[in-house]
């Protein structure tokens, strides 16, 4: 790949970003213990990772490199960070912690990974610590950017991007000529300005555009990925020529795993012309997504999130009448939400009743006693009768299952 083969060498063969990289130098030479962590925020492909190891290897340092699905939860970040904070050597060299995407630590999913992580920035580690993250707007990143000095990067300028390409294909005439080689897929003029303006400023984009192009081949769409609002990556994810495409919108898509197949129901539910056996496949696919994801919050194994993705390209082909699917935020009416939420205390409240007497859990009799006991009902109204008696603390669940066999089929 060029952007290995091609990567900067040292902190001053990277382009762009001229003061963050001076203060980041200026970070790491004058790193005492009790020196904050340093944060860098920016878009993709802008040199954060890079600059990390760079400066760990201008300066002598070893890396013990993590990211967010290492740091989900507390005893797992205890586990990893806590042996290495207080040894200066691992391999004989000294020791520096890089700890990329810091903000993919999602919501509630890492039951204390974003707190646990801000109280252990706040020790005076013995070693140097870089993070990285491509934003820090959102609520869990306070108390991390509390703990760290924060170092912006912004994208890298049309200009240099293009100096940097012309360098590099200098460097590969350059390398054909000394091993007597034939140059292959030389890019025109033409062809570096097009390369460069659909980069969107994202240095490794272009670098894997670039390649794609010397080689003659060029990618079907013109949307970049990096930098997409939710809406726009679901309508791109439909509108994706090939199944490759469409699995790079999901892995560069910046949404929480909730928020992704949140927003991809929305995209399906709200689309009134979608025939109802691609609406079924779509929705089966969302329902064993979201068991996924509610597994890997039970177990908090997070390896498990790498098949996330593995089940959403599924739905890619499928079309609404008209045209492809859209995303469109699906909004119930309040009225509609409310008595949904009513239901929904009503029923918990009658599987936390009953679960009781027959030695399940709540969420066991939900999905798998009560659809029995609601036809058993229906037949038998002696049995609703013992089930719906007023009971010690007052609470009676006869409306709610009334209005749930109301609702069985037959």
């Amino acid at each position: 790949m060029w952007s290995s083969r091609y990567r900067p060498m040292q902190v001053s063969d990277m382009v762009g970003n001229e003061e963050s990289r001076s203060v980041a130098v200026k970070w790491l030479a004058q790193w005492r213990t009790g020196t904050k962590p340093l944060l860098l925020v920016g878009p993709p492909g802008t040199g954060k990772t890079t600059m990390a190891f760079l400066l760990a290897r201008q300066f002598g340092y070893d890396v013990v490199g993590l990211n967010a699905s290492d740091v989900r939860n507390k005893a797992r970040i205890n586990q990893i960070l806590e042996p290495v904070l207080g040894n200066v050597a691992v391999t004989g060299q000294k020791t520096m912690i890089f700890i990329d995407e810091v903000d993919g630590i999602h919501g509630r999913g890492d039951y204390g990974g974003s707190a646990a992580l801000a109280d252990i920035l706040r020790k005076s580690a013995a070693v140097p610590i870089i993070l990285a993250a491509n934003r820090d707007s959102a609520d869990k990143m306070k108390p991390i950017k509390k703990a760290a000095t924060t170092i912006t990067f912004k994208r890298i300028p049309p200009r240099l991007m293009q100096a940097y390409l012309e360098k590099v294909q200098g460097d590969r005439i350059w390398e054909a000529e000394e091993f007597g080689e034939q140059t292959v897929g030389e890019l025109d003029r033409d062809l570096l300005y097009r390369i460069v303006s659909r980069s969107g400023g994202d240095i490794r984009s272009m670098m894997n555009l670039a390649q794609s192009m010397s080689t003659g081949i060029e990618p079907q769409t013109e949307i970049p990925v990096e930098g997409l609002t939710t809406e726009q990556a679901i309508n791109a994810f439909f509108e994706a020529d090939t199944v490759e495409r469409a699995g790079e919108i999901l892995r560069r898509m910046q949404a929480d795993p909730r928020e992704k197949i949140g927003a991809f129901y929305s995209a399906v539910i709200s689309n009134k012309n979608i025939s109802p056996r691609d609406a079924a496949f779509c929705l089966e696919v969302l329902s064993e997504s979201d068991m996924l994801y509610g597994r890997i919050l039970r177990t908090q194994n997070w390896r498990l999130l790498r098949y996330l993705n593995g089940l959403l390209i599924r739905m890619h082909g499928r079309k609404g009448g008209g045209g492809r699917i859209r995303y469109v935020q699906y909004n119930l009416p309040f009225p509609v939400l409310t008595r949904i939420r009513s239901d929904r205390i009503k029923i918990r409240a009658l599987a936390d009743d009953l679960c009781k007497i027959l030695h399940v859990s709540a969420s066991t009799f939900a999905s798998i006693y009560m659809p029995y006991m609601l036809y058993c009902m229906r037949a038998d109204p002696s049995v609703m009768a013992a089930v719906t008696s007023d009971r010690d603390d007052g609470s009676n669940h006869a409306d709610i299952i009334r209005k749930e066999i109301g609702r069985l089929p037959g």
